[in-house]
């Protein structure tokens, strides 16, 4: 079934939506999780979407905030040396031209760093100003960094629709009170707006003061 909606503005995750880093997202999480007896399981249903320090706090409640930070630092700088198996999301060079003339950006729980090496890595353009981890100070689910990515773009976040894989960052989107598009069969479990297998099923149009998605 054909959906559209109107927007003026969107905010685009990146791990998941337009970059598949799930392969060595989760090879080096379950690297880091084994030494401390988590079950891999548990490791994949919270890693995904969220700042690793948080995804520490969560495996491991009772560790000290600092040493999840410490550790969260040799994390993002391992990532950031490894991207091997990171390939674009089908669609998210097309997607992303699609949306040059209007506003947009990117909204990531990575750091500037790591975002830059991924999209490098699935030769993708980066936009303008990202949102990553170091100008926010909570992570997803909070809606910090996609209110924003709003303010930036000078859109109001009714105006803007949000593409997201996460639980996580569906979460925040609902909670920044902006419209989400899941991206992944997976996704559809999070009750976003709706769902796109990949970004090949969206097309994008200009429509008045904004843009017309168009889902099939």
């Amino acid at each position: 079934m054909t959906q559209t909606f109107h927007a003026r503005a969107a905010l685009l995750d990146m791990d998941g939506t337009l970059v598949d880093s799930t392969a060595v997202v989760e090879r080096l999480w379950l690297a880091w999780a084994a030494p401390h007896g988590l079950d891999p399981a548990f490791v994949r249903s919270v890693v995904h979407g969220r700042q690793g320090h948080q995804s520490m706090a969560i495996m491991l409640p009772d560790r000290p905030h600092e040493v999840n930070l410490a550790e969260n630092a040799v994390m993002l700088a391992t990532e950031s040396g490894d991207v091997d198996g990171v390939v674009e999301v089908p669609g998210a060079a097309g997607f992303l031209a699609a949306l040059a003339p209007f506003p947009h950006g990117i909204v990531t729980s990575a750091d500037d760093r790591l975002l830059r090496v991924r999209m490098g890595a699935a030769a993708l353009e980066v936009p303008d100003s990202p949102v990553t981890a170091e100008h926010v100070s909570a992570s997803k689910p909070d809606p910090e960094g996609f209110l924003l990515g709003a303010r930036r773009l000078g859109v109001d976040p009714a105006d803007c629709i949000v593409f997201e894989d996460s639980e996580a960052g569906i979460q925040a989107a609902r909670a920044a009170g902006m419209r989400v598009i899941g991206v992944g069969a997976g996704s559809a479990a999070h009750s976003p707006d709706a769902v796109v297998a990949d970004l090949t099923h969206v097309t994008v149009a200009p429509d008045g003061d904004g843009f017309l998605l168009t889902l099939d």
